[in-house]
């Protein structure tokens, strides 16, 4: 499901439950995910990259 269908349904859901006012929490929420979604992960604070040493806890997926 793409961030746009959950809008979508999620915008229709609110309205047949009598809910207008959620329109604009929703497409922020959205916006957010996406934001999220696109976010550059691979940058730690550490200065390191999966590319580096591996620290405890930490594996790449393949």
């Amino acid at each position: 499901m793409t961030i746009k269908q959950w809008l979508d349904n999620a915008t229709q859901d609110a309205e047949r439950r009598g809910l207008p006012d959620l329109k604009p929490l929703l497409e922020t929420l959205a916006r957010a995910t996406s934001a999220l979604r696109s976010a550059d992960w691979n940058a730690d604070a550490t200065g390191e990259t999966c590319d580096g040493p591996r620290r405890q806890g930490h594996t790449e997926v393949d």
